[in-house]
């Protein structure tokens, strides 16, 4: 079985360079969610749409995303198996964004979101689903 390691020289170096700006990107935001969960949900568009602000359920999503950062950097580590990590969170974030589109669909959240929602909802998940794969060990 080829892993990271094993990989060409260029998937040598882009592959844990991927996951690792994906691993970063994500703790960056569970930090901010953890540091300080009041300016997380003023700053983020939209995420006063969802419910009146509460600070122990900012804290509880931000220690999501501090795994799936957790993972990303696992996925690193123990390339042999960076596909099933990546896709972990893959799964986290795809449910994240059907619950978006749920909500959207029965008026919960005004239909603007699906716009609103693209960058860090909707996106994250087909960069995840494009990392898992990528990461495959029939493509290393």
């Amino acid at each position: 079985m080829t892993t990271l390691a094993t990989a060409s020289p260029a998937g040598r170096l882009l592959k844990p360079a991927a996951l690792a700006l994906w691993g970063g990107l994500w703790l960056g935001n569970a930090l901010w969610m953890l540091a300080d969960p009041a300016g997380w949900y003023g700053g983020v568009d939209g995420v006063a749409n969802t419910g009146p602000y509460n600070p122990h359920f900012v804290r509880d999503i931000g220690m999501a995303y501090l795994t799936l950062a957790l993972l990303a950097f696992a996925a690193i580590r123990w390339t042999a198996h960076a596909a099933p990590l990546i896709g972990a969170g893959a799964l986290f974030l795809g449910l994240h964004a059907i619950l978006h589109i749920w909500d959207i669909a029965a008026g919960r959240l005004p239909a603007e979101h699906i716009l609103m929602d693209m960058p860090g909802v909707f996106a994250p998940v087909i960069i995840a689903a494009l990392l898992m794969w990528w990461c495959a060990p029939s493509r290393a």
